[in-house]
């Protein structure tokens, strides 16, 4: 039996204010090195996904293909419609859908529901400083709310996971 995982949310980096709609717009050119600064962060980190849940609009994507290359992972994408619009409620509903033999699990979707997520998920067990910039400085393009999960994907809840670090990627 696993006995800790770790779930990591992320919301999409700087985007275009322009697009052919709004799923479509892309990373801006800032929003790129952030993606990748901040990728390079969470695998110095010791963050190596084994599943990865990224909404389905462009930037969204965009900022995990920069995440996965500043870090140097090779774990695929499962893209979700859900994720674009979701509320916490829904989007932890996704989370609970991840395989069980998952260990790490990256996020990456929208705010206000990334950082209302990430606030509702917390524990308050965790680390003071981590836990004192997700709720001092909100959620930014590109913060990163990395916790420590002790329970399976399918039985996570509100207040079941332990903040461990916080990070807004800037390259």
């Amino acid at each position: 039996m696993q006995e800790s995982r770790r779930l990591v949310i992320v919301r999409h980096a700087k985007a275009d204010s322009q697009g052919s709609s709004d799923r479509e717009r892309p990373l801006a050119a800032r929003g790129s090195r952030d993606a990748a600064a901040g990728g390079a962060w969470l695998a110095a980190s010791g963050v190596h996904p084994d599943h990865v849940l990224v909404s389905s609009a462009r930037r969204a994507l965009e900022t995990y293909d920069a995440l996965r290359e500043g870090a140097g992972w090779d774990t695929p994408v499962e893209a979700s419609d859900t994720l674009y619009s979701a509320e916490p409620e829904t989007a932890l509903d996704v989370v609970r859908q991840v395989p069980t033999e998952a260990s790490t699990v990256v996020v990456v979707g929208h705010n206000p529901t990334m950082g209302t997520l990430a606030q509702l998920l917390d524990d308050g067990e965790g680390d003071a400083q981590a836990t004192g910039a997700l709720l001092a400085g909100g959620f930014p393009t590109c913060a990163m709310a990395v916790f420590d999960v002790a329970v399976p994907w399918a039985d996570l809840g509100f207040t079941g996971a332990t903040l461990t670090a916080f990070h807004v990627g800037r390259g």
